[in-house]
C-alpha cells in the first residue's frame, strides 16, 4: 500500500524570521509519522525582505518543500486559499508561519483524521493575547452564531487538517474569487474534531492584522453567511417611521392643546433629521457591504497570479527519523 501524502500549507509575508523555523518543526513531526509522506507548500506573497530567499535555501536541500511566489500582495483571504487548492495530498493541513498556532499538533490532527475525521479544527480556548482583544473576538463569534443558523466554530482560524474531499467540494462547489474559507468549512457541515491548545503570543516579527484586515475578515464572515442584517436595516427602516410619526403626533397634540403657551422650537427637527440620517448611513453601510461582496463575485477575478513556483516538479521523500528532534540551534538559525 502506497504510503499517504499529507499536504501542509503555510502562507507567509514579510516572514524571516519565522520559515525556518515553522519548517524545521512541522518537518521534525512528520519524522514521527513514518507511514505519511508529506510536502510542505509556502505561498509568499510577494515579501520585500529575505523571506523567499530562506525558503529558496530550504528548498534546495528539501524537494518536499514547494515554494508559490506570488506576482504582489494579494491579500490575507485569497493567497492561502489558491495553495490549498493547488495541494496534492489526501489530507490538506493548514499552519500559519507566525507560529502562534503550534506545528507539534499537526501530529493529533493526523492521528485524529486518519480515524475518518473529515475535518479537524485547532481551536485556541486560551491565548495569551490582550484579553480585551480575545473578549472581542468571542462576541464576534457569538454574534454571528445568532445571525446564521449556521455552526460556526468559536475561536477557529483555519488551523486544522482537511480532508481531500473536503478540499474538493470546495473546489468544485464554492467557485468563490474571495473565498472565507471558516465559513465555507461551517457551511459544509462535515463532521469534525476540535482540538483544543493555547495559542501563544507571536515572538518574532510584527503582525499583519490591522484594523482594516479584522474588519475585512470580519464583514465577509457575515455577509457570506447570514442576511440577517439586511432585513435588520428594513426593520430600523419600520421603527425609524413609527417613532418618527409617534413623535410628530405627539408634538401635534401638545401644541392643540397648549397652544399659547407652548413653543415647539427647532430641537425636535433638528434630532430627527440626525436620527434619520445615522439610520440611512448604517442602512447605506450594511447594504453597501453586500453590493461590494456581489460585485466582487461578478468580477470573478483568480485568487492570485503567480510569480514563480519552486519544487512542485519533484516527488516529495520519506524524512528521516532522526529529524524527529529538532535541534533548537537550527529553528532559531
Amino acid at each position: 500500500m502506497n504510503p499517504r501524502l499529507i499536504s501542509v500549507v503555510t502562507p507567509c509575508f514579510n516572514e524571516e524570521g519565522n520559515v525556518r523555523e515553522v519548517y524545521a518543526r512541522t518537518r521534525a513531526v512528520m519524522a514521527t509519522l513514518p507511514g505519511y509522506l508529506y510536502e510542505h507548500i509556502f505561498i509568499d506573497n510577494a515579501s520585500d525582505d529575505r523571506t523567499v530567499e530562506i525558503l529558496k535555501g530550504i528548498a534546495a536541500h528539501d524537494p518536499n518543500v514547494k515554494i508559490i511566489v506570488n506576482a504582489r500582495n494579494f491579500g490575507h483571504i485569497r493567497s492561502p486559499h489558491h495553495a490549498m487548492m493547488e495541494a496534492r495530498g489526501d489530507a490538506v493541513a493548514i499552519i500559519l508561519s507566525d507560529l502562534q498556532d503550534p506545528p507539534e499538533l499537526l501530529r493529533d490532527m493526523v492521528l485524529e483524521w486518519e480515524k475518518g475525521t473529515p475535518i479537524v479544527a485547532g481551536v485556541k480556548v486560551t491565548s495569551e493575547e490582550g484579553g480585551l482583544m480575545y473578549a472581542i473576538r468571542s462576541l464576534y463569534y457569538r454574534t454571528v452564531s445568532r445571525l446564521t443558523d449556521v455552526k460556526v466554530l468559536e475561536h477557529f482560524t483555519g488551523f486544522g487538517v482537511y480532508d481531500r474531499k473536503v478540499i474538493d467540494i470546495v473546489r468544485t462547489r464554492y467557485n468563490d474569487p474571495y473565498p472565507f474559507f471558516r465559513g465555507i468549512i461551517a457551511e459544509i457541515g462535515l463532521p469534525h474534531k476540535e482540538i483544543p491548545y493555547n495559542q501563544k503570543r507571536r515572538t518574532r516579527g510584527i503582525t499583519k492584522n490591522n484594523f482594516y484586515t479584522l474588519y475585512d475578515i470580519a464583514m465577509l464572515g457575515i455577509t457570506n453567511l447570514s442576511k440577517v442584517p439586511l432585513r435588520l436595516v428594513t426593520f430600523m427602516g419600520f421603527v425609524s417611521a413609527i417613532l418618527s410619526l409617534t413623535v410628530g403626533l405627539f408634538y401635534l397634540c401638545y401644541k392643540l392643546v397648549m397652544w399659547s403657551s407652548f413653543s415647539v422650537g427647532i430641537a425636535p427637527l433638528v434630532l430627527g433629521l440626525f436620527f434619520l440620517g445615522s439610520v440611512q448611513l448604517i442602512a447605506m453601510g450594511i447594504i453597501g457591504e453586500y453590493v461590494g461582496s456581489i460585485h466582487t463575485q461578478i468580477q470573478n477575478r483568480p485568487l492570485v497570479i503567480e510569480k514563480e513556483r519552486v519544487n512542485f516538479d519533484l516527488a516529495p521523500v520519506p524524512v528521516p527519523v532522526e529529524f524527529a528532534s529538532v535541534d533548537a540551534s537550527e529553528r532559531n538559525s
